[in-house]
């Protein structure tokens, strides 16, 4: 089916806890769309939210008839069951990360929705973040030997998180690293303390290329930053104050002062201008752009997915139920080449078999 759209499009929200009320707020800014609803269990914080950005509290059943459009904020075990109902009644959805619990569900919900003609955004909001959108155009012309990204901070207040630090911190830059790579990584080793409040992932990819990962929500600072080496030169990203720096090299020389001698190899830096803007405010206007039918979502249900069964084993490895993917394949090649071995002695067993038959 496909969906049409009048000029302004209904906007609402499920959920808005922490991060569902500033969605509500966006929506309520952006130009062209009518925060129509938001619906909560906690019906006192719904109708909180609803009166601070003029919209109203909704049931469910009111919410899926009236929008056109549906952000999903709520803890991850709900995320399929709401998904599904907006889906059913032709509602386009951005999800918050991570997208499922279980990527099986996950994948029915994108065949759903292709069906239906709706759109499935999932919410990786660095995505949006002026100083990525900077990178990925510099990365383009940039060949990659290494990334690095730390998202480390302290203990969250006011908010219990249910996940993992890979699964709630980790996973935004699992999501810039597929996503500038390309490809999902051929191997993974990743290690984890205090359940995985503190985790480190290294991945490696087809090309060579390696990324290094580390999350924390046991750190005393809060850091978030991004580093790519490349042939050519170095970028930096913080996150936070959205600044991107380039270091490359200069040729050493020798200088001449007042008949001394000096040697000088300074570094350039340059510092590319970096656009302003919300990262939230960039993601909501461009799943709206998708959802009407002017292009594809900038993070798709299949990139969502991608990213979290990244994320997933990085979890299991990290907290000791699995084993890093270069144990795990040796011991595959070392079961398969006694299973070598089995058949080729087989014949012989057979024979065996049959004479003591007869």
């Amino acid at each position: 089916m496909s969906v049409d759209f009048p000029d302004s499009t209904n906007a609402a929200v499920i959920g808005v806890g922490a991060m569902g009320r500033h969605h509500a707020r966006v929506y309520s800014e952006l130009p062209d769309v009518n925060l129509v609803g938001v619906y909560d269990v906690d019906e006192a914080q719904a109708r909180e939210v609803a009166e601070d950005h003029g919209s109203r509290a909704m049931s469910m059943e009111e919410l899926v008839g009236a929008a056109d459009v549906a952000s999903i904020a709520v803890p991850t075990q709900f995320h399929a069951d709401l998904a599904e109902e907006c889906i059913d009644h032709g509602v386009s959805v951005l999800v918050e990360k991570p997208f499922v619990d279980d990527p099986a569900v996950g994948r029915e919900l994108i065949e759903k929705a292709d069906e239906a003609g709706v759109t499935i955004q999932v919410g990786h909001v660095e995505r949006f973040n002026p100083a990525i959108r900077t990178l990925a155009d510099i990365v383009a012309d940039l060949d990659v030997i290494a990334i690095d990204a730390e998202r480390l901070g302290p203990p969250p207040e006011g908010r219990q998180v249910d996940e993992s630090a890979v699964l709630d911190l980790m996973i935004h830059d699992i999501d810039v690293v597929l996503a500038t790579m390309g490809e999902e990584p051929a191997e993974i080793t990743a290690h984890g303390v205090k359940n995985n409040q503190y985790a480190t992932a290294d991945l490696e990819f087809g090309d060579g290329t390696v990324a290094s990962l580390t999350a924390s929500r046991v750190t005393q600072q809060r850091v978030r930053t991004l580093s790519i080496t490349a042939e050519e030169c170095r970028v930096n990203v913080d996150y936070i104050d959205r600044s991107v720096e380039i270091h490359r090299h200069s040729l050493p020389e020798y200088i001449e002062d007042n008949g001394d001698v000096r040697y000088r190899h300074e570094s350039i830096v340059e510092r590319p201008t970096v656009q302003t803007g919300e990262p939230l405010k960039n993601e909501l206007e461009a799943f709206v752009t998708a959802a009407t039918g002017e292009g594809d979502p900038v993070v798709s249900g299949e990139d969502g997915l991608r990213v979290l069964e990244v994320a997933r084993k990085i979890d299991r490895i990290a907290g000791g139920d699995e084993q890093n993917t270069t144990e795990s394949e040796q011991e595959a090649a070392e079961g398969k080449q006694e299973a070598d071995e089995d058949q080729q002695e087989a014949p012989e067993d057979e024979q065996e078999a049959g004479v003591s038959a007869r």
